[in-house]
C-alpha cells in the first residue's frame, strides 16, 4: 500500500510556509490525540500519520529531499524504518515541546491532567549519524543491499540502558512522582493558569538513580560497533540522502535513538556515462563497418547487447536501446541507453591498404556528401533529451 502525500495529510499546499505546516499539524494533533479518542484505532493511525508528515516537512533537509524524490527521498521506498515511518508514540510526543510550547501532551494543560501515552516524561533523542555509501552504476540501476559496520553509541548491555547498577538502584522521582514533569499554577488577571515544565530533579526521566552502572557510568550508552543492513532502492543519484530512523546514536537513559543519514556517492563507470536516467555510450566504428553495416556488441548495465549497424551509418548518429537506462525512483519507468556513433580512422596503413584507399579516393561514393540540413551532435542530443 503506497503512502499518502505528506502535504495532503496536513492539508497544506506544497509551497506552505513553516508556520502554516506547524499550524496544520497542531490542529490535527489536537483532533486525533489518543487522550481525546480513547481506544479509537482509526484516530490513533491518523495521529501517527500526521506526526510522520510533520516530522519530515518541518525539517528543511528532509523536506528538500521529499520535494525532490518523494517518499524514497526520506527512505519511504526501501528497507523499512526510513524517514518518519519509524516513529513511535514516544517519538511523536517528543515533538510537542516545539508545537505546544514545552509541556508534553497539550491535554495536560487543556484538561487539567491525565498523562500522555509517553507517560508525560521527557524523551531524549540520540544524535544523528552520517555515513557515505559508494555505489556502482549497476547497483544504482538494480538497487543494492549493503551491510555497513558503524561505530557509534549503543545501549549499554550491562544495565539495558537504564544507567543504574541494578533494579534496586532505580526509584521513582520524589519531585514529580514519576511523571517527568511538574505543574505550576500562576495567578493572573484572567484567573489561575496552569503550566507544565520538565522536572528539574530527574530532567524528565521520571526516575532517580542511587547507584550508577559501572560499565556506562550512569549514561545508559557505551561506544560500540553495530552492523546495519541498508536496502538502497534502485534509481538513487549521486548526492542523494536517505535516512534510517532509530539507527543513529543511542540516547542516554533509554531514550529514542537518533537517525542514520546515508549519503549516496556514485562511482564512475569505465565505459558508460549517466545522463539523468539515461545511459550514454560512445561507440567507435571502423570506416568499413560504417560503410558496409555490421552486427556489434555493446556494453549495457545489464550485460552485453547486440545492435545492428545499417550500411552507410554516419558519424554522430544516435541509436537508442529503449528501457536500458536507470529506473526512475518510485516508478516503473526506466530511461534509455543512447549510443553515440563515432567513425574511427586508422592512423597507420600498410602499402596494400594505402593502395586500396587511393583507388577509393576517386570513387564518387567516397566523396563527402553532407546533407543540406544535417544537424550537429549537440543539437541532436538537445532535441532527444528535451
Amino acid at each position: 500500500m503506497s503512502k499518502r502525500d505528506y502535504y495532503d495529510i496536513l492539508g497544506v499546499a506544497k509551497g506552505a510556509s513553516a508556520e502554516e505546516i506547524k499550524k496544520a499539524y497542531r490542529k490535527l494533533a489536537i483532533k486525533y490525540h489518543p487522550d481525546k479518542n480513547p481506544d479509537d484505532k482509526s484516530a490513533e493511525e491518523k495521529f501517527k500519520e500526521a506526526a510522520e508528515a510533520y516530522e519530515v516537512l518541518s525539517t528543511p533537509e528532509k523536506k528538500q529531499r521529499y520535494d525532490q524524490f518523494g517518499h524514497a527521498g526520506v527512505g519511504g521506498a526501501a528497507g523499512g524504518g526510513y524517514g518518519g515511518g519509524g516513529m513511535n508514540m514516544e517519538d511523536i510526543f517528543s515533538q510537542f515541546g516545539d508545537i505546544f510550547g514545552g509541556g508534553g501532551s497539550p491535554f495536560d494543560s487543556f484538561f487539567g491532567g491525565g498523562q500522555s501515552r509517553s507517560g508525560g516524561r521527557r524523551v531524549v533523542k540520540g544524535s544523528n549519524l552520517r555515513i557515505k555509501v559508494k555505489l556502482t552504476l549497476e547497483e544504482i540501476a538494480n538497487g543494492a543491499e549493503k551491510k555497513i559496520k558503524v561505530n557509534k553509541q549503543i545501549t549499554c548491555k550491562t544495565c539495558d540502558g537504564t544507567g543504574a547498577k541494578d533494579k534496586s538502584s532505580v526509584s521513582t522521582c520524589s519531585t514529580c512522582g514519576g511523571s517527568g514533569a511538574v505543574r505550576r499554577v500562576t495567578n493572573t488577571i484572567l484567573g489561575q493558569m496552569q503550566t507544565t515544565a520538565t522536572c528539574p530533579t530527574c530532567h524528565g526521566s521520571g526516575q532517580q538513580i542511587t547507584a550508577k552502572c559501572n560499565a556506562c557510568h550512569g549514561e545508559g550508552t557505551v561506544r560500540g560497533e553495530e552492523t546495519i543492513t541498508i536496502n538502497i532502492p534502485a534509481g538513487v543519484s549521486d548526492g542523494m540522502q536517505l535516512s534510517m530512523a532509530g539507527k543513529g546514536n543511542a540516547a542516554p537513559n533509554g531514550g529514542i535513538a537518533g537517525d542514520l543519514i546515508i549519503l549516496i556517492e556514485e562511482l564512475p563507470h569505465h565505459t558508460l556515462k549517466r545522463e539523468g536516467n539515461n545511459i550514454v555510450y560512445d561507440l567507435h566504428l571502423s570506416i568499413v563497418d560504417a560503410a558496409l553495416g555490421a552486427s556489434i556488441e555493446v556494453p549495457t548495465i545489464d550485460g552485453k547487447a547486440k545492435i545492428k549497424i545499417d550500411p552507410g551509418t554516419q558519424s554522430g548518429k544516435l541509436l537508442r536501446l529503449k528501457g536500458k537506462g536507470i529506473p526512475e525512483i518510485n516508478s516503473y519507468h526506466k530511461g534509455d541507453q543512447i549510443i553515440h556513433v563515432n567513425i574511427w580512422t586508422p592512423k597507420v596503413l600498410n602499402a596494400d591498404e594505402r593502395a586500396i584507399l587511393e583507388k577509393l579516393r576517386e570513387s564518387p561514393n567516397f566523396k563527402p556528401q553532407p546533407g543540406k540540413n544535417e544537424k550537429s551532435f549537440f543539437d541532436k542530443m538537445k532535441e532527444y533529451f528535451e
